[in-house]
């Protein structure tokens, strides 16, 4: 089954990406870097940085190898008329700040009112994951989450909010640790119904209970 998202949640495919230059060239532009800090690239503790590099960055921007709309295109209908809210609360988010490339860290809120039929809960993580997992402001990431569970699962709302640490702002620049940002993204019955808006942002600010 596809879906087709607009160009705001769009998720390029292998296909559809700019080719990607060889690992080689990526990894000499990483030993080029380490020379312009003004340190020497062939010292042993550096001699293998520029590989050690490219295999993270494999794994940082991973998100860019998947469809998160695939993820969410098998559903169940079998809820005994469930239709309450379901929330994901507190998820950790790890993503990298696109004006900088240094790491976004915090915590990911996601609920959704179902209309009939639910998703996997462990596929809404993995759509906060594939879209955390590419070069991101906060802004954006939390409208492509809202968007695309809005758009494939088409519940009667969905809500997303974010709490993060830039380190963009934390450890260069204005240097302000201990300062988060909040981005929320309300939609459907989780903007126009104020009682639903209350109860979940009060769920989200419940400590979390250790479930084991």
């Amino acid at each position: 089954m596809t879906f087709a998202l607009n160009a705001a949640t769009a998720s390029p495919d292998r296909t559809s990406r700019r080719t990607r230059p060889a690992r080689a060239d990526v990894e000499a532009a990483v030993r080029l870097l380490i020379e312009w800090t003004g340190d020497d690239p062939d010292r042993e503790g550096l001699v293998d940085t520029p590989a050690r590099v490219v295999r993270a960055y494999e794994e940082f921007f991973e998100g860019y190898d998947t469809d998160p709309a695939e993820l969410l295109a098998r559903t169940f209908e079998e809820t005994n008329d469930y239709d309450d809210m379901i929330v994901l609360r507190n998820m950790r988010l790890e993503s990298h700040c696109e004006h900088h490339i240094v790491p976004i860290i915090g915590k990911v809120h996601v609920a959704y009112l179902p209309a009939k039929r639910v998703v996997g809960i462990s596929k809404l993580a993995r759509v906060v994951e594939v879209f955390a997992k590419r070069l991101q402001i906060q802004e954006t990431l939390t409208s492509q989450i809202a968007d695309t569970i809005q758009e494939v699962l088409q519940p009667r709302g969905v809500a997303v909010v974010i709490e993060a640490a830039h380190m963009c702002m934390t450890t260069r620049g204005i240097k302000k640790p201990g300062v988060s940002m909040m981005t929320r993204r309300l939609l459907g019955a989780f903007q126009t119904d104020a009682d639903l808006r209350r109860d979940f942002l009060s769920s989200i600010s419940k400590p979390n209970e250790n479930f084991g």
